[in-house]
């Protein structure tokens, strides 16, 4: 039975030796060298852009806040009665919500108090002045008559007419009097400076009285534009605190049929943006649609992240309704994948940019080419343009004006023919040829096609590989 197993195992081995060496056989005498990938040269439409992403954002918005502090104790109504929430169209004056107002009418109350108690100290102020006016009316009568009398007194005593007596009388009433009318002068000043002051007092109150007021009025919290509710910040029962930052209650939005993108653009392609410039984007909401959009503004404060600079464009778009989408398609916040329009061309001779970037191994090149070639390899240009096109249409920026060097390669029999080609606007994926000895129509390479074993491509892995397995080129 031993004897048997290893017998077995050996005829699997001398068969699975056997079945290489033929596959290694056929391959050697089937195999026909490296093939290629190769693509027409031909004409088309060529558009060059600029990739940035971004957010979808309204328009115009409108935080509203709270002036006032306070518990919240009831929402307002929609148009259709329900209480304000997200998505509820208000109108400029519509109740958003209502701060308990209890101690703000308090205080208009006790304010209310204040100017009543201050309008009656002005009418008593008013009385004194009054009073105070009769008296010096009263006293300067007396006074004129003290005065007529001092001043017959004064003539009838050097006569002897009167006694010294009556004479001593009429000089004590003139100058008493006198006084007196000072003292009512006095008085009346006074009286009216008090009506002043309570005047005055009564203007402070009433100030004090329409802050109160006005103050109550902030209890209810009112939409100041007419717009749809984005987010709603507060419930019921939550205490919100007025400070020097306003507190946000509610977000409106005030016309959701034009949003704006704002896209993030790098510094290195700034300066191809321009305002009024084309630009199309999509979100991951409706991947199937593309939305066209127009930049309305370049923004200058640049912001820096890990020492990359970029700026916010923002990106006017409309945002129509339709049946299945009554508030628009674009809803506030989407990420949109945004192309700008550099440049465009039309029916132009292009290639693609796998084309010039192929390089062939010296020994491919046809041998009146390749010494220049080899050259180039080593990193010296023969004047042919062949640097110029190392990195292939990279090395030109898209929608750029200026025209760079390049190559691409034909089949030339068993070996690879290099064409040189000037280059214009690239897409990032083809690029236009502006001139050179390419002409259209003509087959050119673009890359090495994959080797496979056999003609289904398989290939077994548990089969030996003779003399290192197959060869690569590249």
């Amino acid at each position: 039975m031993r004897k048997l197993i290893i017998i077995g195992v050996i005829v699997l081995v001398v068969a699975g030796l056997g079945g290489g060496l033929g596959l290694w056989y056929v391959r050697a005498a089937g195999g026909s060298g490296p093939g290629f990938r190769t693509e027409e040269a031909k004409r088309g439409d060529l558009l060059a852009t600029i990739s940035a992403s971004g957010t979808v954002e309204p328009v115009d918005i409108v935080d509203v806040g709270t002036q006032v502090t306070g518990q919240i104790i009831e929402y307002g109504k929609d148009d259709q009665g329900n209480d304000i929430n997200y998505g509820s169209v208000v109108h400029k004056g519509t109740l958003l919500a209502k701060i308990d107002p209890k101690l703000y009418q308090a205080k208009v109350s006790q304010s209310e108090a204040t100017v009543q108690q201050n309008e009656a100290k002005v009418r008593e102020a008013n009385a004194n002045v009054t009073l105070a006016r009769a008296n010096v009316d009263q006293g300067k009568a007396k006074y004129d008559q003290a005065k007529r009398d001092w001043d017959r007194a004064q003539v009838l005593r050097p006569q002897n007419s009167i006694a010294q007596a009556d004479y001593d009388a009429f000089e004590s009433a003139y100058f008493t009097n006198k006084a007196a009318l000072a003292v009512n002068d006095a008085s009346l000043v006074q009286a009216q400076a008090m009506v002043g002051d309570a005047e005055a007092a009564v203007n402070n109150a009433k100030a004090i009285l329409e802050q109160d007021k006005i103050n109550l009025g902030y209890c209810d919290i009112k939409s100041t534009v007419e717009g749809k509710i984005i987010d709603r910040r507060v419930t019921l029962g939550q205490t919100v605190q007025s400070s020097f930052n306003t507190p946000s209650l509610f977000l409106l939005a005030l016309d959701l049929r034009k949003m704006n993108v704002w896209a993030s653009v790098n510094e290195a392609d700034i300066g191809q943006v321009k305002e009024g410039q084309t630009v199309h984007f999509t979100v991951d909401a409706h991947r199937d649609e593309v939305f066209p959009g127009t930049v309305s503004r370049i923004r200058l404060n640049a912001t820096s992240t890990q020492n990359v600079v970029t700026y916010t464009v923002e990106v006017l778009t409309e945002n129509l309704p339709d049946k299945d989408h009554p508030n628009g398609k674009l809803l506030p916040y989407l990420t949109a994948n945004l192309q700008f329009e550099v440049d465009k061309r039309a029916n132009v001779l292009m290639v693609s940019n796998e084309a010039l970037r192929w390089r062939p191994d010296a020994a491919q090149v046809v041998p009146d080419e390749r010494a220049a070639y080899q050259k180039f390899l080593r990193g010296k240009d023969d004047g042919s343009g062949a640097s110029d096109a190392k990195s292939g249409s990279d090395a030109k920026p898209k929608g750029g004006k200026g025209q760079q060097r390049g190559m691409v390669w034909v089949q030339d029999g068993k070996y690879v023919r290099p064409i040189k080609v000037r280059l214009g606007l690239t897409d990032s994926t083809r690029t236009e040829i502006v001139g050179g000895d390419l002409e259209e129509g003509t087959i050119i390479i673009s890359g090495d096609a994959p080797q496979n074993s056999g003609g289904n491509g398989a290939t077994n892995p548990f089969a030996p590989q003779m003399f290192g397995g197959q060869k690569k080129t590249s």
